[in-house]
């Protein structure tokens, strides 16, 4: 297999543009494994990667796609020989080649040998947005959640993400309540086992900081006004998985993300406030910013 079919995203003097091409190995990164891509999917920021509609491209060219299966065609690496069925979901394949092409060449540690009983339909169908909804039920249970513990919020639950973590869920006996903003998703989101159904409107604006304690725990797949709402909702030693940031990064109007000087990380400040720097314990930032103070 030397030509392989694949979208390609370029830039150049015709501007930002995807074409469906073929491409030869040439144009492979580099690697110590060899796939023939026989499954993919399509997530949100893949649309975003085909329509330009965000720069999430910074590197040109570029084949997007966050997952594939597939089998391994050549391998100079101990752990795969050709034949083999591997998974891949992310880690780094964007560098430059990537998923939504019929042949990938990268490094052993970005795959993973298929998981036995799976099949590559099977991954791609579960795929990154399965993962992740499985790896925040995870992370609530470890926190000491259990179903007995009170009713689980979903936010954008009619994503990829919020619609598996509903399913799962509801599957582990929990009460959901999944918020949305598609009204005509009702019967499809009680299907996968939904209780309630939550309009996103009652989340999406500011509220106050502390709210009546609704919810046992959430997975969030939104972030902003929602999720600082669904944490103002939270019941006492609850827990939140967030993994998304759908709605921005801006919780409140009056605040804004700058990089700390100490570390450069990015944190939350408000104006004129010394802030403690999680990264290095003791060390504190001031704001340079010149805006004003919040009123009181």
């Amino acid at each position: 297999m030397t030509g392989f079919e694949a979208i390609r995203i370029d830039k150049d003097e015709k501007g930002y543009h995807a074409d469906y091409q073929t491409m030869e190995d040439a144009d492979l990164m580099p690697g110590d494994v060899e796939i023939a891509v026989t499954h993919s999917t399509i997530n949100y920021k893949d649309g975003l990667a085909v329509t330009g509609k965000a720069p999430i491209v910074r590197r040109f060219p570029m084949v997007p796609g966050v997952d594939f299966a597939g089998r391994v065609i050549a391998s100079t690496h101990k752990d795969f020989a050709p034949g083999d069925l591997v998974v891949a979901g992310g880690c780094g394949w964007e560098r430059r080649i990537w998923a939504a092409g019929r042949k990938r060449r990268g490094f052993r540690r970005l795959a993973g040998p298929l998981p036995a009983g799976l099949s590559p339909a099977q991954a791609m169908a579960i795929g990154t947005a399965g993962l992740t909804a499985m790896l925040c039920v995870i992370a609530l249970e470890r926190h000491g959640l259990a179903p007995e513990s009170g009713a689980i919020v979903v936010t954008g639950a009619s994503g990829g993400v919020g619609s598996v973590a509903v399913a799962l869920l509801a599957r582990l006996g929990w009460r959901v309540a999944a918020v949305t903003g598609r009204p005509e998703e009702a019967d499809y989101l009680k299907g996968l086992g939904a209780q309630e159904i939550i309009d996103r409107a009652e989340l999406s604006l500011p509220g106050k900081p502390l709210q009546s304690q609704r919810f046992a725990g959430a997975v969030d797949t939104v972030g902003s006004v929602t999720l600082a709402n669904v944490l103002s909702q939270i019941q006492f030693d609850g827990a939140v998985a967030a993994c998304g940031n759908a709605q921005g990064w801006i919780c409140r109007p009056a605040w804004r993300l700058s990089s700390c000087a100490a570390c450069r990380c990015w944190a939350s400040r408000r104006c004129g406030r010394v802030l403690r720097c999680a990264a290095r314990p003791g060390r504190g930032s001031r704001a340079t910013s010149t805006r004003r103070r919040w009123p009181g």
